[in-house]
Formats: C-alpha cells, structure tokens, sequence
C-alpha cells in the first residue's frame, strides 16, 4: 500500500502479500543452537547467552527480583496488569471441559476424561520489545487447567534478568520458576532438558523468527502452541464506519514490526480513501511511525470489494489472525465467518482490548493458519483420555464381532486375547 497518494486496488486484483518465513540460513543456524544445548546443557546455554545476548548471569531468576520489580511497577500499571489478570483467568475458567460419560446399549460404559499437562515452558519476549500481558496469557491458562510445572523463560537485559515488567507480571501470577534465558537456546533447553532447567512436555508463546523455527524443529519431541509469525489484522467495513477508527486499528498492528499485516475490505470506495487520509494524518504523530510506514508498504492494503459478502468469502480464504468488523450489523456477518483467529464486533471493540484486556487471549494463529488452529485456551493445556469398562457379558456379546474385524486384519493375537476370554 502506498502512502504517498491514495491507494485503493480493486477485490480481483488483490492478493494479500503476507511476510515470509526464514530461509535454509536460518534453519541451519537454528539446528546449531539446539544442538548445541542438546550436548552441552546449562553450560552451551550460558555460552549462547554472553555470544548473542552480551550477557553472563546465572540461568535461575529469584523470586526476589520477581516481587521487587512487581514492588516498582507504577501503581496505575500493577492495577491495570491485577485487573486483567483477573479478567482472563475468569474466561478461561469458563472454558474447562466436563468429563464425558455413555452408558452402552450393552452394559458397557465408554468415558472422555481431561487431565492437565504434568510440565509446559512459557517464553515470553523480552530484549526491546516485552510484553508482560503475554506472560498473563500463557500462564493463567496453564493454571487454570490444572498444570502444576510451569517454567517461563525470557531473554535477560544487560543486568542479567529478564525485562522488569516481565518479571512483575511473573509474580502477580504466581510463577515458581523463570529463568534468564531467550532465544532458540530458551526452546531447546524446554524441550531437552538441561542440569537446570527439566524438560517440559509443552512449549507455549510467541517470539521472533529464531524462536519460531526452534518450535518447528522441536515439535514432536515435545508439543507446541503454533508457529506465531507476524501479528496481522483485516477490517471489514461498510459506508457506516468511522475511518479514523479503521485507520487508528490498522496502525495498532502495523506498529508492531515492518512485517505486520493490515487490510481494510470494503464496498465503499468513499471510505477506503477516507482511511487512507486517516492513515496518513494518524502515523505522522506516532513514536513509531518508521515502523508502521514500512509494515503498511509491505503488507498493507485497502481493497475495494463488490459486498459484504465477498469480503467475508476472502476473509475465510485468507484465515487472518485478527478480524474486525465495522458495519451496521456486525453480529449477521459472524455467523458466514469461520476462519479467524480472533473476532472483534463493533465500532467500539478494537483489537487492543483482546490484547490486554477482554479476558480472551492473544496468542493466536498467523499467515493463515486459522484455516486449521484456534487461539490459545485452557484445552490446549489438557490432554483427554477415552476409558471404556465391559463386563463379562458384554464382552461375550461382542466378540464375534471383534473377532470377524481381527481375522480380516490377520491380527490373530487380537483375535485370541478376546477368545481366550470367552472359553472361561
């Protein structure tokens, strides 16, 4: 999208040019950090840290610098973290599945149980950019599912701990174990194990493009949330919409990185030229306008679409990680919507509320991968079990069954272990 005059394409010659992952270099140095910490545990770990971090600390963070960095927070910003703490922990409790119990037809009873995960690693961000209110995502979750082994990692300052308002927000959830570790190192060193951080069996928590690849490369050794790229957004709206808002909601993504994503659709042309002016006027008075700009050149875009309609059909092909939806009845079109990570109705629900405040939770799906994976929530810190009980008539009512499917297989073991049953 070009800024330097209005930019409005037509829908048929819009394709979204989303950011692309690291190439092979990446990988390669990638497979090297993790193998590294794979052989050499806490020292390679230390090693990593002072070569990419210009840091040498101890990998442990105290509780004290926890509870004294939570003591130095302003008063309005441990107010604000308290109170969204809050918030999200009540959604999230909301979401806890109920065991599933059938009785059989046959005497036989057949059940779904959930269990929380016995040990998840949490890594928050840190370095330049931190944010504290992922902290309260990921671990909030993890408690109320019932995980009694939570261990955060995020990137230490030149002090050798981790971003102050990181380790505040620590203590307001009541992590146990953090340590001063980031990177694709912080990743492998979750997933293997070293002499002082225990493996965990999932991984959970966006970072950069180093720590993305050490979660694809980890995964099936251990289990991850999702692979976080750059944060995008897309609005639809109609002529009813307000363009400073649209302008205000695509900035507050394109701010992130030069590689965030922001779309308007709309059937109104007369709006996408007003957001346009909006966007120009808006970024000038930002502290990171740089950034936005470039975001917006790379992978923005106001496109002009024949309905509604035809907004939703691409949104639900482009499966974006923020939707909003700014139109007379918000509400009629979130029924044809089926691919978002997450979904924001109304002039006045803008997607910073979902970041920090709502209750529902902001590590969501990207580039697409709505299409097949949902937001963060407190299933994906449970794992279900299927039970099934039969009795010795049950069973006799069902083995000929059992055993015509096993003889088809040339499975003669299964065959038996039932039949053995029956001549008792």
């Amino acid at each position: 999208m070009r800024l330097d005059r209005v930019d409005v394409i037509e829908q048929d010659a819009f394709a979204w040019e989303r950011a692309t992952g690291g190439g092979a270099d990446v990988w390669a140095k990638v497979a090297r950090i993790v193998e590294e910490v794979r052989a050499g545990g806490d020292d390679a770990l230390r090693r990593l840290t002072q070569a990419l971090d210009g840091v040498d600390a101890p990998l442990r963070v105290p509780q004290e610098a926890m509870e004294a960095a939570f003591r130095g927070l302003a008063p309005e910003l441990r107010e604000a973290l308290a109170r969204a703490a809050d918030r999200i922990r009540r959604f999230h409790e909301a979401q806890r599945p109920e065991d599933l119990l059938v009785q059989g037809e046959d005497g036989e009873t057949l059940e779904m149980v959930w269990r929380p995960i016995h040990r998840v690693g949490v890594y928050a961000p840190g370095g330049r950019a931190a944010y504290p209110s992922t902290v309260l995502m990921d671990v909030i979750p993890a408690q109320v599912a019932g995980v009694r082994s939570i261990a955060l990692v995020s990137p230490p300052g030149p002090n050798g701990l981790p971003h102050p308002a990181v380790l505040a927000a620590a203590h307001l959830v009541g992590v146990e174990e953090m340590y001063a570790v980031g990177g694709a190192q912080a990743i492998a060193a979750l997933a293997y194990g070293t002499q002082t951080i225990r493996r965990v069996d999932k991984i959970v928590g966006p970072g950069n493009l180093y720590v993305a690849t050490a979660k694809r490369m980890v995964m099936g050794d251990v289990g991850i949330d999702s692979i976080a790229g750059p944060t995008e957004v897309v609005v639809v709206a109609d002529d009813s919409a307000n363009p400073a808002y649209v302008a205000a909601d695509m900035l507050a993504q394109a701010e992130h990185d030069v590689e965030a994503g922001a779309v308007c659709l709309s059937p109104s042309r007369a709006l996408l030229e007003r957001v346009h002016e909006e966007i120009v006027a808006q970024v000038a008075r930002l502290p990171r306008a740089e950034i936005a700009r470039e975001a917006l050149q790379r992978h923005g875009a106001l496109v002009h679409v024949r309905s509604l309609e035809h907004a939703l059909d691409l949104v639900n092909d482009m499966a974006p990680e923020h939707v909003e939806i700014m139109t007379r009845d918000p509400r009629a079109l979130l029924r044809h919507l089926s691919t978002a990570g997450a979904v924001f109705l109304g002039p006045y629900t803008p997607e910073p509320v979902g970041d920090y405040f709502a209750g529902t939770n902001h590590v969501l799906p990207t580039h697409g991968s709505a299409r097949f994976s949902s937001g963060l929530g407190t299933i994906d810190f449970l794992r279900r079990m299927t039970v099934a009980a039969y009795s010795a008539e049950t069973l006799a009512r069902h083995a000929p069954y059992i055993e015509v499917l096993a003889d088809a297989e040339a499975l003669t073991a299964h065959r038996e272990a039932v039949r053995i049953r029956r001549e008792e």
